[in-house]
């Protein structure tokens, strides 16, 4: 159901994804989010199109807290905005984050050693049905994530659509 994976940059440090589908309250949850009550990004499913995805922005992220380097104010908006092609991060937020009419839902939880996060005081708070996170590329809006990462046909050719994803997520930096 869920997938936890440790780091291998940062031993120790784990992340795990939780999926849900039919969610009910993405509203409510969302609020939380936003208030600080809930510990974990909470990611719009449907622009996730594999767990590796996650884990390459979870990653990318735990290392620029780690470096106090981070462009967010927390270790979970950093995980958003870094799933994000661009340096925006309010597009980040819009694109990637969970708005209020969103019926599936990714949680990303980081455990470091230092904080622990309640997994399941987070899973009773959502309203909805928990189902295998490898099930996610079921979830994928392929037409939308292809638009917002801009690959072209050319390119799905050469590889297939994660590796342009994650070219994306990794570049945006540097370009």
């Amino acid at each position: 159901m869920l997938l936890t994976q440790e780091l291998e940059l940062f031993p120790g440090c784990t992340v795990t994804l939780l999926l849900f589908k039919d969610v009910k309250n993405a509203a409510e949850l969302r609020k939380k989010a936003m208030e600080g009550a809930i510990d974990g990004a909470l990611i719009n499913a449907s622009m996730i199109v594999d767990p590796f995805q996650m884990l390459v922005a979870a990653n990318k992220a735990v290392h620029l807290y780690k470096l106090a380097k981070m462009k967010t104010r927390s270790l979970y908006s950093e995980i958003i905005f870094n799933l994000s092609p661009t340096n925006n991060i309010s597009d980040a937020f819009r694109k990637f984050g969970i708005s209020d009419g969103d019926s599936s839902l990714l949680i990303v939880l980081v455990d470091d050693g230092e904080k622990k996060s309640k997994l399941e005081d987070i899973i009773s708070q959502v309203k909805g049905q928990q189902i295998s996170v490898q099930d996610i590329s079921a979830k994928a809006d392929v037409a939308k994530i292809k638009k917002v990462y801009k690959v072209t046909p050319a390119e799905e050719n050469v590889g297939d659509l994660l590796d342009a994803i994650i070219c994306r997520m990794s570049a945006k930096d540097i370009l």
